[in-house]
């Protein structure tokens, strides 16, 4: 309610401030319009940019200048009813739609809004300048002078034109305006018809009144016929969905030339004023104001409709091409082809052109090409990312479940391991199962490399040392028959480092050999050392190679491991190492199960730091 009181009270205030200060400084006192009326410019801009509330303000504000002014008391009340009528008609006509364009509040943003809005601006200062002062001469019953009067005209239209640029860059600064109701089209085409008919007879009556001179009796007749068909435009119901746009280039463009315009209407209007009074040696009167706004209207046309064309032209083969290339931002979406459909709309007018617009469409259309291939190209790589994960997932899987599920725990031992690849599957590898009544075997495992290949060669091997011990207890013999096998069939030159052990629970005898590997932990006596052993050559790399076999009476424990655990490294690229590995083990001997702690360990070290290579630790107790 506030800001609807404050719409009407704006153009009211404005109304009287200046038709009164006007009126108390003229010379001749204008009572019913005769000379300059700069208040009239406020009946077309109160209406178009603040709608009925500027409209009911300016035809109350006009109704009280008249009164004030000491007009017989049916002349204001007529003359407020044509100035609401006639603001309020600017209004209706701004947001019907006339062409293919958005429709947008009062903001010249292009050449056809400046267009529309001189037209509107036209028609509605014609309706006024006929209706006025017919309205005048049928109360006063005196036919004299023009019917439609060009002092009404060029008041209206020229300080409409100079108030509704200030206040669309007022309105448009803070949002002040008026947005109509919505309401569902009806009788379309019978507003159309009561439209053109209202243009057509106000030009036909204006153009009889300027010929004859007519009676009182016809004037009453064209008034009421006018004010009918005015009245009928006022019920228009509007039903077009409004637009508010950001700003654009063309709007700054139209500001520009908006300001020109002003500025060099400003200074014609001066320069004659002076010319008028200096060199003709004159004071200005009513008469010789409105000649000078007629005369600088001439020259105002002779440099502002030029520069309108200029303006449609640069809209027409640079403004409206951007701006129709920039709505490529509506069919971009993340991940997803550009749809190339919906821009052909956009893009085909342009293609063709020899200039720069051309160049860019075609850039343009070039680069939507190019996307799209990347997309389709980046969706099968998704695609096939996609199954292979699936596969590795299967692989890792299947490689878990060659692994140990559970410990072996009686009362000659305990064995148990923990194995964490680098990637979704890995080259190391541990084993331990009981070959029979007597023999446990125990082995560990790392091939070079990581993922697929070398998952791939650790699974092979580990499938064929289980395989060789079911006949063969010796592990030197095992591991040189695995080390011909890979050599054999090695074409990517890889290798594996293995330690393979068999111990006998009855004779406490562990029987080992490595190929490789890093040496165990062994503990005695509650203390904890490396092995000392023949390290022998990794498997794959030397055929026929002679690998030993070690004994030693099994006392208490046992700890094997890949060299993923000594090699990982903190953000200082500082390595775990194999003192710390033993370290950690002599001063947590009484850990039932010490991986967990160990890993909580290696972790607090690296420092969240990626994990750089598979890690695979397990422990034979007594």
């Amino acid at each position: 309610m506030k800001s609807k009181l404050s719409k009407i009270a704006i153009p009211f205030i404005l109304m009287v401030i200046i038709e009164l200060g006007y009126y108390s400084i003229t010379v001749q006192h204008n009572l019913y319009g005769d000379g300059l009326n700069p208040h009239m410019g406020l009946i077309f801009a109160s209406g178009l940019l603040l709608g009925p509330y500027g409209a009911i303000g300016a035809a109350l504000g006009d109704i009280t200048c008249n009164i004030i002014k000491g007009s017989p008391l049916p002349i204001p009340l007529i003359s407020g009813f044509i100035s609401f009528a006639v603001s309020y008609l600017s209004y209706k006509l701004w947001y019907s739609k006339f062409y293919k364009e958005e429709i947008n509040p009062p903001i010249l943003i292009n050449s056809f809004s400046l267009i529309k809005f001189l037209g509107i601006l036209l028609v509605t200062a014609l309706i006024f300048s006929l209706l006025k002062p017919e309205s005048i001469i049928i109360l006063l019953d005196s036919v004299s002078g023009t019917y439609i009067d060009y002092k009404y005209f060029f008041s209206y239209f020229n300080f409409g034109f100079l108030y509704s640029i200030i206040g669309i860059w007022i309105a448009r600064k803070w949002n002040y305006f008026c947005l109509p109701k919505l309401s569902k089209p009806h009788h379309q085409l019978f507003y159309k018809i009561t439209f053109i008919a209202l243009i057509i007879l106000t030009f036909i009556f204006g153009t009889d009144e300027l010929i004859f001179n007519e009676g009182i009796s016809n004037i009453s007749v064209e008034f009421t016929v006018l004010t009918i068909l005015l009245t009928i435009m006022l019920t228009k119901p509007l039903s077009r969905k409004i637009s508010i746009p950001d700003k654009t280039t063309s709007e700054k463009i139209m500001n520009i030339f908006l300001i020109t315009a002003v500025i060099t209407l400003f200074a014609i209007v001066l320069w004659f004023s002076i010319d008028t009074i200096l060199l003709e040696n004159e004071i200005l009167n009513n008469e010789s104001e409105l000649m000078i706004i007629l005369s600088a209207d001439i020259y105002f046309l002779i440099f502002f409709v030029p520069s309108t064309a200029v303006l449609r032209y640069i809209e027409n083969k640079l403004i409206n091409p951007i701006q129709s290339l920039s709505k490529v931002k509506g069919f971009i979406h993340k991940n997803q082809k550009i749809e190339t459909e919906g821009l052909l709309e956009i893009y085909s007018p342009y293609l063709n052109e020899k200039d720069e617009v051309g160049t860019l469409a075609r850039n343009y259309s070039d680069l939507i090409i190019s996307n799209n291939n990347y997309i389709e190209n980046i969706q099968e790589i998704e695609s096939e990312r996609e199954k292979m994960k699936a596969e590795l997932d299967i692989a890792k899987r299947i490689q878990q479940s060659n692994l140990p599920t559970e410990p072996i725990k009686n009362k000659s031992y305990n064995v148990f391991g923990y194995s964490k690849p680098a990637k979704e599957v890995g080259g190391d590898f541990y084993d331990y199962y009981e070959i029979d009544d007597e023999n446990l075997a125990i082995v560990i495992g790392d091939a070079s490399g990581k993922g697929v290949p070398a998952a791939l060669l650790a699974t092979t091997t580990q499938t064929l040392i289980k395989e060789l011990l079911q006949h063969e207890k010796d592990p030197s013999t095992i591991l040189s028959r695995v080390n011909n096998h890979i050599f054999q069939k090695n074409s990517e030159t890889m290798f594996i480092t293995l330690w393979l052990g068999i111990y006998n629970k009855n004779t406490n005898i562990l029987t080992f050999s490595n190929a490789g590997h890093d040496a165990p932990l062994i503990k005695k006596d509650n203390k904890y050392e490396f092995l000392d052993e023949n390290k022998g050559i990794v498997l794959g790399i030397l055929e026929d190679f002679e690998f030993v076999s070690q004994k030693i009476d099994f006392i208490d424990e046992i700890i094997l491991y890949t060299d993923g655990i000594t090699d990982a490294f903190n953000k200082d690229n500082e390595i775990y190492g194999e003192k710390r590995l033993i370290g950690f083990f002599n001063k947590n001997t009484s850990y039932d199960n010490p991986i967990n702690n160990l890993l909580k360990d290696i972790h607090k070290f690296t420092q969240n730091s990626e994990q750089f290579d598979d890690m695979t630790i397990v422990i034979l107790r007594k």
